[in-house]
C-alpha cells in the first residue's frame, strides 16, 4: 500500500513540477523580450530631440532640435494656408516618418539621420528661405500658424501595435489612395490600404495634362528600353493591359514592350500613374489624376477632410488603417 501510495503521488506531482518550471521560464523568457523592446535604445525616444540632417547639396550635416525640423519640413511639404488641422496631421505625420528612420537604424546616409531632399527623404527648408517666398506682410503670420501646428502636436507619433509607422505622405491621391506593393513591391504594411476620399477634385492644380510627340515618347523610353519597336500606325500601339485595386495604371503596353505603370509615370514625367491618354497625328496627349505615389496621407484629401470639421487625429486614422496616435 505504502509503495502503491507513493507511485500516485510521483504520478501526481510531477507533471505539476514540470508544468510549473515551463511556465515560470516561459514567463521569464517573455519578460526578457519585453524588457529588450522597453530598453533597446531604438526605442528610447528621449535621444531622439535632436536629429542630424543632411543638406544634400552642400554635403553639410546640421544637428538640429526635432521640432524645429518639423516646422521646415511642414512649410515645405504642404501649402500653409491649408487648414489648421491638415498642417497638424502633416506635422504628426513628418514627425512620425522622421522616427521611424532613426528606430528602423537606416543607413542610407552615413553620419546623418535623414536628408533634406523630398525626392529621397522629405522635403526641407530653412526658415529663412521660407520666409523670403512668402509676401512680408504674411511671413510673421505664416510662420507662427506653422509653429502653432508643430507645438500643439509636439511628442506625438502614429504607430502601429506600439511602434512608428513608415508613415508615407503624398500630395493628391485623386480620390484614392494606393497601397505601396504596386508602387514599390515587396510586402505590404498593414496600416497602408486603398481608402477614398470626397473634395480632392476640387484641388484643380494637381490634375495636368502633359502632350508629348511620339518620338519623344520613343526617345525616352528607349533611353531605358533601347529594344522598343512601335509602330503607332496600328490601333493598338499604347494600351493598357491591367489596372490596381486604386483604378491607377499597373501595366502598359507600348509596341513590343510591356512596362509597369509607375516606371511610364517616371519615364516620361507624369505626375500619377493614374492617367488616359489620347493619340493624335503627331502626340500623344495624358491626362493625369493626382499628384504623387498615392501612398499613405493625402495632403489635400488631409485639407478636405478638415474642412469638413474632421481633427488631426481622425484625419490621420482614416488614411493611415488600425493605428494610434501616441507620445513620444
Amino acid at each position: 500500500m505504502i509503495i502503491i501510495i507513493l507511485l500516485v503521488q510521483i504520478i501526481f506531482f510531477i507533471p505539476i513540477i514540470f508544468t510549473k518550471q515551463f511556465y515560470i521560464a516561459k514567463h521569464i523568457d517573455s519578460t526578457l523580450n519585453q524588457n529588450e523592446i522597453i530598453m533597446n535604445p531604438q526605442y528610447d525616444y528621449n535621444q531622439y530631440k535632436t536629429i542630424k540632417l543632411l543638406h544634400s547639396k552642400t554635403g553639410e550635416i546640421e544637428e538640429i532640435n526635432l521640432d524645429e525640423y518639423v516646422c521646415n519640413v511642414v512649410s515645405a511639404e504642404m501649402p500653409v494656408d491649408f487648414q489648421m488641422e491638415a498642417l497638424k496631421a502633416q506635422a504628426v505625420v513628418a514627425r512620425t516618418y522622421t522616427i521611424y528612420k532613426l528606430v528602423t537604424n537606416n543607413q542610407k546616409h552615413p553620419g546623418a539621420d535623414i536628408c533634406d531632399s523630398a525626392s529621397c527623404c522629405q522635403a526641407w527648408i530653412s526658415k529663412e528661405d521660407r520666409l523670403a517666398r512668402w509676401d512680408e506682410n504674411l511671413r510673421e503670420s505664416n510662420w507662427k500658424k506653422i509653429q502653432e501646428c508643430v507645438f500643439e502636436t509636439s511628442g506625438k507619433i502614429v504607430t502601429y501595435e506600439g511602434r512608428p509607422i513608415n508613415a508615407f505622405f503624398h500630395s493628391n491621391s485623386g480620390g484614392k489612395t494606393e497601397i505601396p506593393i504596386n508602387v514599390w513591391g515587396g510586402s505590404e504594411y498593414p496600416y497602408l490600404q486603398s481608402v477614398e476620399t470626397s473634395g480632392e477634385e476640387e484641388y484643380s492644380q494637381y490634375y495636368s495634362e502633359v502632350t508629348l510627340s511620339k518620338e519623344e515618347i520613343i526617345n525616352k523610353i528607349k533611353e531605358k528600353h533601347p529594344e522598343l519597336e512601335v509602330d503607332f500606325s496600328k490601333e493598338d500601339c499604347i494600351s493598357i493591359k491591367e489596372y490596381t485595386e486604386s483604378g491607377r495604371v499597373k501595366t502598359l503596353k507600348i509596341g513590343n514592350l510591356e512596362l509597369a505603370g509607375v516606371e511610364i509615370r517616371t519615364l516620361l514625367n507624369l505626375r500619377s500613374t493614374s492617367f488616359t491618354f489620347e493619340i493624335n497625328e503627331n502626340n500623344v496627349i495624358f491626362r493625369v489624376t493626382g499628384y504623387g505615389h498615392g501612398v499613405g496621407m493625402s495632403q489635400t484629401g488631409a485639407d478636405s477632410l478638415a474642412k469638413q470639421g474632421k481633427n488631426f487625429e481622425e484625419i490621420i486614422k482614416h488614411f493611415y488603417t488600425g493605428v494610434e496616435i501616441e507620445n513620444m
